[in-house]
């Protein structure tokens, strides 16, 4: 399915999550595909042991499956996942969270983001605060990226370049302790930026 497109190559397979680490660290790739649900290791854990290591904390691993579970999108997202795909949700979207993990981006089955954002809104899990504060201009391009917007979009709303904004969005990541602007989103949601930013508006 993936290699009936021209800018997408499958470099392995595993059978099992002991294997698809190994793989990952023999070959190197730019993304992962894993279930929740695997023979020897789940893929959560392999989210965290690659998220965990120097060697392969760059690969992007998409969680693809068919238990949707709110513990299981939240450990995902919280070891650093570039997305978390139904299989139910088909092949175009699949290629979309594959495509959008070689960005830099992260994409999430739509039906999981409305519950995952009506469950933090709801007084979802609690996350503690960063142990390094935010700014009060980090904090306010955090809730921007938990509203889906694009650098270029805060930047333009902010009268500052993108590259400023990008290098708010890295610090924001790195004093939240996340790997990706998903992992902003929720932070943003769970530490109520979000509604700080709506008292604001």
């Amino acid at each position: 399915m993936l290699e009936l497109h021209d800018d997408l190559e499958v470099v392995g397979e595993a059978a099992d999550g002991v294997a698809a680490v190994e793989a990952a660290r023999r070959l190197n790739p730019d993304v992962m595909l894993v279930d929740v649900r695997m023979p020897k290791v789940d893929g959560i854990e392999v989210t965290r042991l690659l998220s965990g290591s120097e060697a392969t904390r760059r690969i992007r691993v998409v969680v693809v499956t068919t238990f949707d579970l709110d513990e299981y999108v939240f450990s995902a997202l919280r070891y650093g996942a570039s997305g978390f795909i139904l299989k139910r949700s088909g092949p175009a979207l699949l290629v979309e969270a594959v495509r959008a993990a070689v960005a830099g981006d992260a994409l999430i089955s739509p039906s999981i983001t409305v519950r995952l954002l009506n469950h933090l809104t709801d007084g979802g899990p609690v996350r503690p605060k960063p142990f390094e504060p935010l700014t009060p201009r980090e904090v306010e391009i955090a809730a921007q990226v938990a509203e889906g917007k694009t650098n270029a979009d805060i930047a333009s709303e902010l009268f500052i370049s993108p590259g400023t904004v990008k290098t708010h969005v890295a610090s924001v990541q790195r004093k939240l302790g996340v790997k990706n602007r998903v992992g902003v989103a929720v932070s943003a949601w769970e530490l109520g930026y979000m509604r700080e930013r709506r008292t604001a508006d």
